[in-house]
């Protein structure tokens, strides 16, 4: 069969390439990404005639462009792909890639050999205004994602589409950088996975119509990570694989200290909305979570420190927990969120059960919160003997059985209920449990006949 004359030669792309840099201007206006105020300007440039790019499928297809990259970063230009689509697999990403198109146009389609990007130890990737196809064809085994970077100092992803992966949409270790204003959608994983990043920030992306997760911030062994997450709507992301919790939640993030969770928008969830789990200095704030179908905000296991400040919790099976004092899981603030419309129903059979407005254990301040239509108890202060100097003040607690359960089991500790209302709590405003007995009569309005109990200036209205 005789090839076509329109695909690009070896000398065609060194002659295009040649072209770009005698042409002054040209290539410093390809050098940044496509902003939505302005395109770049591409006089002398580029021209789908004299570029010779003209889509096409086949290993000849996937050699051009990946010579085409690669002679691109040596040159230190970028690589314009105008619109059409490009069915090509297995491309490797050199240092000093970038790669960029007309949005919603150019369209780069996985071919299922192995893997469509990757990249390894080198210091910048760049691509934007792409449209990136996986087609839920077969990944390699060596694949997580359908992009794939590994020891990157700066992975700068911007208005891109990704969708169809059979596994992560972006996979990144070791990475930093930069992944904004894309959309991220049919991962049969998650969309974003990224694994022992260093000063990552995602931001201002839409990820949806994911099989296990939305965005995943792990570290392999707990330590300072410091991603940002900041901005994303997130949304319909199941839990295809099952089990109590690893799966089924927009944003995870696990054993990764330092990270910023805030303003982002996060809905229809199996599980959680935002899930943190041993990640120690963890801010949670300015987050809408709608319709979670386990907890909607979860701080769990090993952790030392969380700020779970102003976030619009409207339906979930429990509000927010700051859970695991027996795994060490201590120290936190949660102030003026606002969590109603809960339910009894989870997706698996929960030892504490289910329609909890705002549950603490240990060293936490729960103040400031406004909790409406908790089907079991409104506040959850200690569980059996784990609870140690908890402070609940200034709440106000509406349509709920219970307004406030506070563990009296042998062996817990200290906790503050004060100057907090609560309506409409038919079976009781503040009362003792052990375990899930209730075992005492009202306290709130002071006299409490437990000595680590402080109970008074509660109204009840």
């Amino acid at each position: 069969m005789t090839s076509d004359p329109r695909t690009p030669s070896r000398r065609d792309m060194l002659f295009f390439l040649a072209a770009l840099a005698v042409a002054g201007g040209a290539s410093r206006a390809l050098a940044s990404p496509l902003t939505a105020a302005a395109q770049p300007d591409l006089r002398g440039a580029i021209d789908a005639v004299d570029y010779r790019a003209i889509p096409e499928s086949g290993d000849r297809k996937t050699r051009n462009l990946q010579q085409m990259i690669e002679q691109a970063a040596r040159e230190n230009v970028p690589v314009f792909l105008p619109p059409g689509t490009y069915r090509v697999s297995n491309l490797t990403l050199p240092d000093n890639t970038r790669i960029t198109g007309v949005p919603g146009a150019s369209r780069i389609v996985y071919t299922g050999e192995g893997h469509l990007f990757a990249a390894e130890n080198v210091r910048r990737i760049e691509l934007s205004n792409l449209v990136i196809d996986g087609g839920n064809r077969w990944l390699g085994d060596y694949a997580g994602g359908l992009l794939q970077f590994t020891g990157v100092d700066e992975v700068l992803i911007d208005n891109c589409e990704i969708g169809g992966s059979r596994k992560h949409g972006l996979q990144l270790e070791r990475c930093g950088g930069r992944i904004e204003r894309s959309r991220i959608s049919g991962a049969t994983q998650s969309g974003l996975y990224a694994v022992d990043s260093s000063t990552l920030s995602v931001t201002g992306n839409t990820v949806s119509d994911c099989g296990n997760g939305g965005i995943l911030v792990h570290r392999w062994k707990k330590a300072e990570d410091g991603t940002v997450v900041s901005g994303n709507r997130i949304s319909n992301i199941r839990a295809n694989d099952g089990g109590t919790g690893q799966n089924g939640n927009g944003i995870n993030i696990f054993r990764a200290d330092g990270v910023m969770v805030v303003n982002n928008q996060i809905s229809d969830c199996a599980f959680t909305a935002i899930r943190a789990n041993s990640a120690s200095d963890i801010q949670i704030s300015s987050n809408q979570c709608r319709r979670s179908g386990e907890t909607a905000i979860y701080v769990e296991f090993a952790f030392e420190g969380a700020v779970v400040s102003a976030n619009m919790i409207d339906g979930a099976a429990n509000g927010i927990s700051i859970a695991n004092f027996d795994e060490g899981g201590r120290l936190a603030s949660v102030t003026g969120n606002v969590v109603r419309n809960l339910t009894l129903r989870g997706p698996y059979q929960h030892e504490v059960g289910f329609g909890i407005g705002i549950a603490a254990e240990a060293d936490t301040l729960i103040s400031g919160n406004v909790i409406e239509g908790a089907p079991r108890w409104g506040l959850q202060i200690g569980w059996g003997p784990y609870l140690r100097n908890v402070v609940a003040t200034g709440n106000v607690v509406r349509k709920a059985p219970v307004g406030c359960a506070v563990s009296v089991a042998d062996g817990a500790g200290t906790a503050v209920i004060t100057d907090n209302i609560f309506q409409e709590t038919a079976e009781g405003a503040v009362l003792g449990f052990q375990w899930e007995k209730k075992v005492s009569g009202e306290m709130a309005g002071g006299g409490s006949p437990y000595a680590q109990l402080t109970v008074e200036r509660n109204r009840i209205s």
